[in-house]
């Protein structure tokens, strides 16, 4: 996360904020409040509050609405007072990071809500922007989803071209099960299915924890959650809207991934306003 901000401190300051230089004394103080624009789900405050310590340690933070929480036009998250200079650097790292984080929460809690009183939950996936996965799943928790894996790294994920190049679901199995005792790595296993066939695949082979039902219909989705049930987690993927997500959740699946969550998402209006005169 730091390193993510400094990134973003340096893409939008380089050698300096020349305007506000120009136009404002270094000694000026001044207060800016954070006003909501549009219905949704706020996140991103305290990632603001790390964006405006970094760049002055000396800027006090007032929060008035906490992440996670929904929010309306004319709300205020936030207060911040400290050197206008400051301020003002701040400004669109802020509102870039939190207009999409909220974004990204409000488009999650749509999907949740889709199935108030079922037991599945909804999962991200690895389609987020390079560089910012760290903020688009966090956004993701607030909204009331869950994460998905972070990255290739803490979790095997056996899909159709991992299959398709090791010559089949038993060679792709045996092949990730003989790396975990090589390595002696403890990683959780999943492998994405195309048919029930592959579902018998797998449940003869073994080795797994959850079996990811990959484009599948709805028919196929009930008929393939009555194969596993009791033996592996199941999770839809492929596809999945907004309009269908209740379908398949009410197939009996323990997930549903939902790509959508983070590439497909309208930034939720917000902007940093002065608040009279220091």
């Amino acid at each position: 996360m730091t390193g993510l901000i400094k990134l973003a401190i340096a893409e939008d300051i380089g050698d300096g904020d020349h305007t506000s230089v120009a136009c404002i004394p270094a000694s000026a103080r001044g207060r800016m409040k954070l006003l909501v624009k549009q219905e949704g789900i706020l996140a991103g405050v305290a990632v603001a509050g790390q964006v405006f310590r970094m760049i002055n340690p000396e800027i006090t933070m007032t929060v008035t609405i906490a992440d996670g929480a929904p929010v309306k036009p004319g709300d205020v998250a936030f207060y911040v007072e400290g050197a206008v200079r400051s301020l003002l650097q701040a400004e669109r790292i802020v509102l870039n990071i939190m207009q999409r984080m909220s974004g990204v929460a409000t488009q999650t809690a749509e999907y949740v809500k889709k199935l108030d009183g079922l037991k599945t939950r909804v999962l991200d996936t690895r389609k987020t922007t390079p560089g910012m996965r760290v903020l688009d799943k966090l956004a993701v928790k607030l909204g009331g989803g869950e994460n998905h894996r972070t990255g290739l790294f803490d979790m095997i994920l056996i899909k159709d071209n991992h299959i398709d190049f090791s010559g089949g679901i038993e060679n792709a199995l045996n092949n990730v099960q003989a790396y975990l005792h090589r390595t002696r790595r403890k990683l959780p296993v999943e492998i994405e299915v195309r048919t029930i066939r592959d579902i018998h695949t797998v449940l003869r082979a073994g080795g797994v924890q959850r079996i990811m039902l990959d484009n599948f219909s709805l028919s196929d989705t009930r008929k393939a959650v009555e194969l596993i049930a009791g033996k592996y987690e199941t999770e839809s993927s492929g596809g999945i809207t907004l309009e269908t997500i209740r379908d398949y959740a009410e197939c009996g699946v323990d997930f549903v991934s939902v790509g959508a969550l983070t590439h497909q998402i309208k930034s939720l209006d917000m902007s940093l306003k002065s608040v009279g005169n220091q």
